[in-house]
């Protein structure tokens, strides 16, 4: 077979959204080359072919199959052995004028190729659109938690304090990225158009008595029909697999930039500093009763890894295509394509539905500050003590000192960080007791978190997200329930 056939993974049937599944159904994929034989057939009979109007009537009339056409159809490539033969015949049989004249001059990839066009484009519009939805809620995430201190980290070891909402921006960002690329993929698409067999379109040429101008009409006329803004120049039996690889490439990104949103929140979880949503009744593990496993965003990861390495299928496919083309291409697009644009889409609605319901501790995340920030405090403490009139070598040598007293308290005997109890206890420190509180006040190591926070979502998310097509989808966006 040329083409595939909506090949359906165990995965998408579960979890993918109705609309992604149906894009890559067989109902879709064959009545959209039903349409395509429409279109042709519109186009060279405007041209001065002898295509009665009765068949064009038909054919409009017929474009999506019964249950009993895809019967026919089976019967019909299980005796042919080709599926876009098995599909003219089934359509002729319910468009008997239009019989002998589907499917005139075009060779099987008119039909599969452009269709695949048409998949790749639209399952880009649907992916953007859940990816907006996806930015806004993580947005209303971001601007709740502004200024909520908490402690940053690098190496996974404790680093000066950042926001929660500040963290949530540098994912947000990434998916403005992914935005951004999934939109360039869509608008670059072009169409195949009518190019023949080898792309010379030598077949059409002999359709119209050798009128060049007639020839490139008509590639114009069903590529407008078709809903495309132009055709790719030149072709050979196939659009160049390297589109493929051009659109599979920001859907291996956005796969890059989920995996590392539901890695922080998973390291986050066991922190206990954020969760993801938690049913009552759910179940974190068959023997620990008490476990409550971020298990949706283990799947993130799992399949953001599976979305990732499906790019490196389109890149070896368009690799090896020969001269005009081989069939090497033809089981592995098969299920690469579907499973590409059904994995993304599945990742985007676990997401959606793990912002929808994220849970933040704000004592757990101030206790972990406390235990951190008396060290982080330090240089505050040596610089309010040379304000008072302090020596600052002085003042650094005491504080190295108890610091060093304190680290053994807490990694020494497991204790807690008594850092600032000895400093109140150290007369040298007496001139700055009563500025102590202010000195150690969270917000006041947060720096410029909350504007930051405020200047990204106002010049950055804003702008991309207050195009119509994306206000749309998010004003019509409902909570996504997740089955197990």
């Amino acid at each position: 077979m040329e083409a595939f056939e909506g090949y359906q993974t165990p995965l998408s049937s579960r979890y993918a959204s109705k609309e992604m599944s149906y894009l890559f159904s067989p109902a879709k994929r064959f009545s959209t080359w039903r349409q395509l034989w429409l279109n042709l057939a519109i186009a060279e009979k405007e041209l001065g072919l002898p295509i009665p109007e009765q068949a064009i009537e038909e054919m409009k009339n017929n474009l999506n199959l019964t249950p009993e056409q895809f019967e026919i159809a089976a019967v019909e490539e299980k005796k042919r052995r080709h599926d876009v033969m098995a599909h003219v015949y089934t359509f002729g049989k319910v468009a008997p004028s239009a019989a002998g004249i589907i499917h005139l001059g075009a060779t099987s990839c008119y039909v599969t190729d452009n269709a695949d066009l048409i998949f790749l484009r639209e399952g880009l519009t649907f992916l953007i659109r859940g990816l907006g939805v996806l930015i806004s809620r993580l947005s209303a995430f971001a601007a709740q938690y502004r200024d909520l201190p908490a402690l940053g980290f690098t190496h996974f070891q404790p680093a000066q304090l950042t926001t929660v909402g500040k963290r949530a921006t540098l994912w947000i960002q990434e998916l403005l990225w992914d935005l951004r690329n999934l939109k360039r993929a869509r608008d670059d698409i072009g169409f195949r158009g009518v190019k023949g067999t080898t792309g010379t379109q030598a077949s059409f040429l002999t359709l119209f008595d050798g009128d060049h101008d007639k020839v490139e009409e008509l590639d114009q006329l069903v590529t407008k029909l078709s809903g495309f803004e132009y055709a790719y120049p030149v072709t050979s039996q196939t659009y160049s697999r390297k589109i493929d690889a051009d659109v599979l490439g920001p859907l291996a990104s956005l796969g890059a930039t989920a995996h590392k949103i539901a890695t922080d929140i998973r390291l986050l979880a066991n922190l206990k500093e954020i969760e993801e949503p938690f049913e009552s009744t759910q179940i974190g593990s068959s023997a620990m009763a008490y476990k409550r496993n971020p298990m949706r965003s283990e799947r993130v990861c799992s399949l953001s890894r599976h979305l990732m390495v499906l790019h490196q299928n389109a890149l070896m496919t368009s690799s090896v295509q020969w001269f005009e083309r081989t069939l090497d291409d033809s089981a592995n697009r098969r299920i690469t394509i579907p499973e590409a644009f059904l994995t993304a889409d599945i990742v985007l609605s676990t997401l959606q539905n793990i912002s929808e319901g994220l849970v933040v501790y704000p004592k757990v995340i101030a206790r972990r500050i406390s235990q951190e920030l008396p060290f982080m405090a330090t240089e505050n403490l040596i610089m309010a003590i040379v304000k008072k009139g302090g020596d600052r070598q002085e003042a650094h040598e005491k504080i190295r000192v108890l610091s060093h007293e304190a680290g053994h308290q807490v990694k020494g005997l497991g204790l807690e960080n008594d850092l600032l109890d000895r400093v109140r206890a150290d007369p040298y420190f007496e001139p700055i007791i009563a500025e102590l509180d202010s000195l150690l006040d969270p917000a006041s190591f947060i720096g410029r978190a909350p504007q930051q926070v405020d200047g990204f979502l106002k010049n950055w998310v804003e702008p991309a997200l207050a195009d119509k097509e994306l206000q749309d989808a998010i004003g019509g966006s409902k909570k996504v329930e997740l089955s197990v």
